[in-house]
């Protein structure tokens, strides 16, 4: 699923910061990760504390798979 190319800002995506409305942002791109809390690998907490921000720098410095990249276009 690809985004719509619809625009947010900071402040707007910083709104979505709870476990029940979680939004990031990585590599300029936001995702809605509300659905994915209980399924990451590494626990909520890792997303729950990133969310409402930017998670580029988070989610570079933990090296993740190919595999987890690709998976992001779902959120």
């Amino acid at each position: 699923m690809r985004g719509d190319g619809k625009v947010f800002t900071l402040a707007q995506v910083s709104e979505h910061n709870t476990p029940k409305d979680c939004w990031l942002i990585i590599n300029d791109k936001v995702y809605d990760v509300t659905k994915y809390l209980k399924d990451h690998p590494g626990g909520d907490e890792v997303l729950l504390s990133a969310t409402g921000k930017d998670a580029t720098d988070d989610f570079e410095d933990v090296g993740h798979s190919d595999s987890a990249r690709d998976m992001l276009e779902q959120y």
